[in-house]
Parts: C-alpha cells; structure tokens; sequence
C-alpha cells in the first residue's frame, strides 16, 4: 500500500503515536509522520505509506497553514497553555481590531525566532526539552523562518478576568514556532503572552477536508474501503517541477543514471514522471557543469 494518508490528528495524540496506530491498523511496517504536532495540537497530519515514505522530507519541508489563539495576560515556561506561569499582568484594555491588526502585520516575512526551551530542536546533541526538563539553561540558536500571511480573525476579541485573547490564521514556513510568535505579538502589545489552542490546516498542499479522523478509517477499513482515503505518492510532491519523460528516458532514470540536463531546465528539483506517475527527483549534478543527479528514486525497474 503506497501513498498518502491524511489524518485529522486529535488531540492528547503525539505524531508518533498516529503512526504507530496506522501501523496497527493498516498491518504495514513502512509508515512515516511528515512533522510533529504536539499533543495539544489538532489538524492535518500527512501520514506517508510504503515509498511514499521517501517523499516525506518534502511535504514536511513545505509551508502550513495554522489556525491560533493567543491569550495576554501570563506566558509561560512551554509557551502554551500546559505549562507553568512564569510572568503574570492583568490586562485591562481592549485593543482595537485596527492595532492588533497593525501589530501582526509587523511579523509578516523574514523574521527571526529563538525555539521553546520545551522543544525538539538539537542542541549539541541533546533535544532542548530534555535539558528543559532537567533545568538546564542553555543558550539557543536564533533561527530564520518566513511568515507569508497572518491574519486576525472576524469576532474573536475577547476580554475575560483580565485574559485578552484573540484568534489569529497563519501561512509560514516549515521551523515556525506558533507559540513563539504568539508569545512575540503578546510582547509587541506590551503584555506577557501564551498561545492558548492551535489547529494546523493546512499541510503542503493537504487540506482540512482531504483528512479523515480514526474513527473514519475504522469504518473505512471495515467496510474493505481504506484505498479510498490514501492520494497518490504525487499528491505529496505536487508543489515540485514536474517533467514528462519518453519510455527510453525512463528506463535510465529508474536505474538513477547521471543525464545531461534537458532543454529548459529549471536549474532546482524536479520531479520526472512517466505516463503521468513519479519516478525519480532529479537535481544539478554539484561537480559536473550541465548534467543533472536523482536526489530520490521513487521507481526502479526491478519493482516496475
């Protein structure tokens, strides 16, 4: 079974834990997560089946989209609701739609981020939540990511027992930290901050609707009609250049041949297809001028 399972991961579940139950559930070893989601977190989850494994660096590597709240009034050492409050000051306005507007609009583009002490970025070597759990201090890497829209949501304005919170839609690249943008727009509005919910809608080119939840798989599966719910290994490369080959060129490209770069080449990675189905991701060759290398071989001849 090859392809692309979108789920609707639920809440209290990590990636790990999605994979290892449509491990069980599907009865196949070759199963991977296409980028972690915190427990916390629901939304879409690209699950990559068989050699759709072999693709999943991309989807992981491609923008999402992300629905957020954010909540002024006390952050925290997780930068979310779970963890414990480190600094506390009760707000006492209501910002204008117009200012809060203003201010995510400053965080649109290239902006520059310092991950969570509770999250899975290396730090010689160890995870930075393991230092975090051990109280370790250590100092962490600023990383670039870009916000290409952020927008603050009709009606979602509220003032409750000295807690602003308000919702906010985001399209970034892959490395943004949410809660560390919500913690960034609280400290642009002069008010310690947390993100309070997060829903991912939008992974690579997976939508909210192309997802099933498990107890949709369940049924399907009952039902023989698992197929149903998986999109082809292309699906999951689609953002990519795509380049129809001839038979002849096929069958080198299926044995990872070296080739000379075609006409109108697009000089970055390229997905070749024949008789419209991916076979390998080509690329420059990085020490010879005008002839391209596979990154991936997604077909060989053996397993034509």
């Amino acid at each position: 079974m090859d392809g692309i399972l979108p789920i609707w991961k639920p809440k209290g579940m990590t990636s790990h834990d999605c994979v290892y139950k449509i491990r069980k559930l599907l009865g196949m070893k070759k199963v991977g997560h296409t980028g972690t989601l915190d427990p916390d977190v629901t939304g879409v989850l690209p699950i990559c089946l068989g050699r759709a494994t072999k693709i999943a660096e991309y989807i992981t590597n491609a923008g999402k989209e992300y629905e957020a709240e954010v909540t002024l009034g006390f952050s925290t050492t997780t930068e979310d609701a779970s963890g414990e409050i480190v600094d506390k000051r009760q707000v006492k306005e209501v910002f204008s739609r117009e200012k809060i507007e203003e201010v995510l609009q400053s965080f649109k583009g290239r902006i520059e981020q310092v991950p969570p002490m509770y999250s899975a970025v290396k730090v010689k070597g160890k995870r930075l939540y393991e230092y975090a759990r051990a109280g370790i201090a250590v100092e962490r890497p600023a990383r670039t990511v870009y916000i290409y829209s952020l927008k603050l949501l009709e009606n979602s304005i509220t003032l409750r027992d000295g807690l602003l919170s308000f919702r906010f839609s985001v399209r970034c690249s892959k490395g943004t930290y949410i809660r560390t943008l919500a913690v960034m727009i609280g400290e642009k509005l002069g008010y310690p901050a947390h993100m309070s919910d997060l829903i991912r809608t939008a992974s690579a080119s997976f939508q909210a609707a192309d997802c099933v939840t498990f107890e949709d798989l369940g049924r399907l599966l009952e039902r023989g009609e698992a197929a149903e719910a998986i999109f082809p290994l292309e699906r999951g490369i689609s953002h990519l250049p795509h380049l129809e080959i001839n038979d002849t060129l096929a069958v080198k490209v299926r044995n990872g041949a070296i080739l000379p770069a075609p006409e109108h080449w697009l000089e970055e990675e390229t997905v070749f297809l024949h008789q419209s189905k991916a076979i390998a991701i080509y690329k420059n060759h990085p020490e010879k001028p005008g002839q391209i290398k596979p990154v991936k071989v997604l077909e060989t001849n053996e397993i034509r």
